[in-house]
């Protein structure tokens, strides 16, 4: 249940929306924690390993009703050239399986990240009805990934969000993009909005005796840090782009051995 490197803090600030260019939405308590992960000793923040990272931000806005940010629409995140995407090994699970059974249709080393989602939406008068719901994303086939939302009361939203894998020109590698469907919550009311999110992202499984990472760092990093970029389209058209450069590892896997 576990992936990642230090540059996937890119993931947090565009899956929230932070904006690099002027927006009425605003981002808040970013944080993002690089660690190893549990049980497998060759991760952490070094150059060509895999690592544990664990991201929360929070999205602000008030372009809808109740002071509610407008909804996401699409979210690209775009990794640095080198990084290492290599599906194999893990099961997978679909879109029609989690729309079915939930995560409970999934097997289970298919998870390569969880944690929470905030949800709101402005049902009635007064303010807005906010929720936290939980969060799974999952290897699909065609090295393709799914995510499964869930907030069941008081707002109910269950959202199942396919994304595929592609390579973008350099300074970049793979890039991954998710199509976020509208969701209602109750007739009447419009479709809800993303407001927080906190995850824990990697994943490391063993089999057969060999151990498969799903992402890797990549094993050399450029100066000045590793380029990151995402792109976020909101309800209405509206596109924030955001550039990062997260700082190099100090050491790599190989000299974290000897």
């Amino acid at each position: 249940m576990r992936k990642a490197c230090r540059y996937m803090v890119l993931v947090a600030l565009t899956v929230v929306g932070l904006p690099a260019v002027a927006s009425a939405a605003t981002v808040t308590g970013v944080k993002a924690e690089v660690k190893p992960i549990p049980g497998f000793p060759e991760t952490g923040d070094f150059l060509g390993a895999g690592a544990e990272v664990e991201i929360e931000g929070k999205l602000e806005g008030n372009e809808l009703p109740g002071g509610l940010p407008l909804q996401t629409r699409r979210l690209v995140v775009y990794f640095p050239a080198g990084t290492k995407i290599d599906p194999t090994g893990f099961p997978t699970c679909t879109a029609a399986k989690l729309e079915i059974a939930g995560p409970e249709g999934c097997p289970k080393k298919s998870r390569i990240a969880d944690g929470t989602v905030g949800v709101a939406d402005q049902i009635g008068q007064g303010e807005a009805t906010r929720e936290t719901g939980a969060l799974e994303v999952y290897a699909a086939p065609g090295d393709g990934v799914v995510a499964y939302a869930n907030a069941a009361a008081p707002i109910s939203a269950q959202i199942v969000i396919p994304a595929h894998w592609e390579t973008a020109p350099a300074p970049y590698g793979p890039k991954l993009t998710f199509e976020i469907p509208l969701v209602d919550s109750v007739p009447g009311a419009l479709p809800v909005s993303g407001t927080e999110l906190h995850i824990v992202a990697g994943a490391a499984i063993r089999k057969g005796g060999k151990t498969y990472y799903y992402g890797r760092i990549p094993a050399k990093c450029p100066k000045g840090g590793f380029p990151g970029k995402g792109e976020v389209t909101l309800e209405g058209g509206q596109n924030i782009i955001t550039e990062i450069k997260v700082p190099c590892p100090k050491r790599s896997l190989a000299k974290h051995h000897k």
